[in-house]
């Protein structure tokens, strides 16, 4: 590693990093990180709950470097022996090398499991370039040390991605759809940027979503029960079932998202009457609210757009949030409000046949991309000199 006078640390837990190592190296406002999947509380959630361990195929690989005694860079960093829960498919590549005669995995992920949101994984207080770099040539020789084939940071801030790419990384993009608050106080003033026919619309999946007496409730800190978390976990996995074959995340995660980060976190709950038929959860950042997992025990017309695309605007709004993520892919977002946006991942690989491969797929790829997001822009609802900005 360079320069002589750092170096890093290979962490196989969560635990043993500490909270207040961690989150001193997480950027944050007043000790509390900026964004909440960076937060050690959510990464202490995944471990002790066992949704993110060697036993799922997510082993913590944590780089810490120091600088002396001081930790002055870290990046998260797992172990894997699958694709699963990642959200930036290269299950193509893993297929390529195998027919090949090679093995994919195991391989390095940096990355938060299970969730599709842009966060910094070279994560360096002093933003020293030196540092990062440091902590991008560490995964390698750690690859290479673990027999991995390849190491993969994904959802990274621009920043994050041309140190990478910088340094030699391939480069990958994608599409993801935001909402931005342009100062709206209501509702209706976010309403009147769009043309007037998807004003109607929108007012008008609003009134049928609620249509049969159904009303909404958002639940935030200690207002979470155990009895809201068992109906969300209901709800979770029926969804979960039905994308994936098997939900990724526990019972136990969500007991303990309640016990460490309830004030991070609003739950939206449809009710009929009494009960819980539809939730979603939504975590708290400093300027933007996460949309990440849905589900209902009752087919309702509209209710998914309600619940998770119209009610995080109304909490935005109401709290003064500057941008709705709601979470991967979603073309259907386009019509609520919703632009796309373009996410960022860095790969390095090993074996230098499957890079070559896979720098010419990437190089096909991005403008093919680029276009798409040209085109989708055609279709959101702003009226013209109302587009959101980005």
């Amino acid at each position: 590693m360079s320069p002589n006078n750092l170096t890093a640390t290979i962490h196989p837990t969560t635990a043993s990093i500490g909270a207040d190592v961690w989150n001193a190296l997480v950027p944050g406002t007043d000790g509390v990180p900026d964004n909440p999947f960076l937060d050690f509380a959510f990464f202490r959630a995944l471990e002790e709950s066992g949704c993110a361990t060697g036993r799922t195929g997510w082993q913590p690989q944590h780089v810490v470097v120091s600088e002396g005694d001081t930790p002055v860079g870290f990046l998260p960093l797992f172990l894997k022996s699958h694709s699963m829960g990642e959200y930036v498919f290269d299950h193509g590549w893993a297929q390529a090398l195998e027919r090949a005669g090679g093995h994919y995995y195991p391989k390095l992920q940096g990355s938060v499991p299970f969730t599709p949101a842009t966060a910094p994984k070279l994560l360096v207080p002093s933003d020293r370039i030196e540092i990062k770099t440091a902590l991008l040539e560490t995964a390698q020789q750690l690859a290479l040390q673990r027999n991995a084939s390849s190491v993969h940071l994904t959802f990274l801030p621009d920043e994050d991605a041309d140190i990478a790419e910088a340094t030699g990384w391939l480069g990958r993009v994608d599409t993801q759809f935001h909402w931005h608050n342009q100062g709206f106080a209501t509702f209706e003033d976010f309403l009147e940027t769009l043309s007037s026919r998807k004003r109607k619309t929108i007012r008008r999946e609003r009134r049928d979503a609620l249509a049969d007496g159904l009303t909404v409730k958002w639940l935030r800190g200690d207002e979470i029960k155990e009895h809201h978390w068992d109906a969300f976990f209901d709800f979770y996995e029926d969804t979960g079932a039905r994308k994936w074959g098997q939900p990724y995340l526990n019972r136990k995660f969500f007991s303990l998202l309640g016990r460490y980060m309830a004030e991070r976190i609003v739950l939206v709950f449809a009710y009929d009457g009494d009960e819980p038929i539809a939730g979603a959860i939504n975590f708290i950042g400093k300027d933007r609210l996460y949309g990440r997992n849905w589900g209902s025990t009752r087919e309702v017309p509209f209710l998914h757009f309600e619940i998770c695309y119209y009610q995080a605007i109304d909490f935005a709004i109401a709290n003064k949030l500057a941008v709705v993520e709601a979470g991967a892919q979603g073309e259907h977002k386009l019509a609520r409000g919703y632009t796309p946006v373009t996410t960022h991942s860095v790969h390095w690989i090993a074996h230098a046949g499957l890079r070559d491969a896979v720098a010419d797929y990437l190089e096909a790829e991005r403008p093919a991309v680029e276009r798409e997001q040209e085109a989708l822009e055609g279709f959101t609802p702003y009226r013209r000199g109302d587009r959101q900005e980005r």
